[in-house]
């Protein structure tokens, strides 16, 4: 049985629950560059945990309009639609703070990046197909606005889409 009292629920709890991801994520990556780390390091993927809570928060969320549950596909939409508005939503505030901010940052990012590969470059070549892991990781460090916020997004879409699924099939009662 559904409550009347709020049109949407679904649609109402996953947008609230992804802006406020999403915004928290931003806030994040500002904190970083306001404490003098690098925005862009491996720091920032700290916030990449925000979109799987937010989505399981939004699951339980969900519970408090329905009586009986919201049901499997409700309590799975609400957490993959919450991961998806998160993830947007960080992934749009990073390319913004990249495109605003000083491009000297994407650089300093890059040649620590380099510096911390070149030090781990014999880990890389003990395993096999290392120099090929090797060159593959160098060649996929994210050195546009563009690069980053796609990153961001598919690093937070794929964690939320991973505990969403299984904590809508929980929640769903």
């Amino acid at each position: 049985m559904e409550s009347t009292a709020a049109p949407h629920p679904v649609l109402r709890t996953a947008v609230l629950s992804g802006v406020i991801t999403g915004a928290l994520c931003i806030a994040w990556v500002m904190f970083l560059y306001l404490t003098d780390n690098n925005p862009y390091g491996p720091k920032r993927t700290l916030s990449d945990f925000f979109p799987p809570i937010a989505a399981v928060s939004s699951q339980v969320l969900l519970r408090r309009y329905y009586v009986s549950g919201p049901g499997l596909w409700k309590s799975i939409g609400v957490g993959l639609l919450t991961a998806l508005i998160g993830a947007g939503v960080a992934a749009a505030g990073l390319y913004t703070f990249a495109r605003l901010a000083d491009a000297r940052l994407i650089e300093q990012h890059l040649t620590e990046a380099h510096l911390l590969l070149e030090n781990a470059k014999d880990l890389y070549l003990k395993q096999p197909n290392g120099a090929q892991q090797y060159a593959a990781t160098l060649k996929g460090l994210a050195h546009t606005p563009a690069a980053f916020a796609q990153d961001e997004f598919a690093k937070k879409i794929l964690l939320g889409l991973l505990i969403s699924i299984p904590g809508g099939v929980f929640l769903r009662k």
